[in-house]
């Protein structure tokens, strides 16, 4: 079985109705008082860059969904767990 390397980038994010503290000081206490007064709402969250060893992009997405899940790294009850990219890397040895 072919192993290849993968760079798999995603984010943690608040759900629509789960407060964002952060978000709301950025916006209110920065953006809005610096003159930014179009902004209506700003959402924060992470961003995770994760290297891993898989068969083909979709076994790359399974594995870092069921990790995600199995050692909550994130909480499905407020957060969502968003795949942004999945990138092939060339492995040397």
């Amino acid at each position: 079985m072919e192993v290849n390397q993968f760079i798999v980038e995603i984010v943690l994010e608040n759900k629509a109705l789960a407060r964002d503290p952060t978000g709301e000081t950025i916006r209110k206490d920065l953006l809005v008082k610096k003159g930014y007064e179009m902004v209506t709402n700003v959402r924060s969250g992470q961003y995770l860059r994760i290297t891993l060893k898989a068969r083909d992009q979709e076994d790359a997405s399974k594995i870092v969904n069921e990790m995600a899940n199995a050692l909550r790294i994130f909480n499905p009850v407020t957060q969502d767990l968003k795949i942004l990219k999945i990138s092939k890397q060339d492995i040397h040895d």
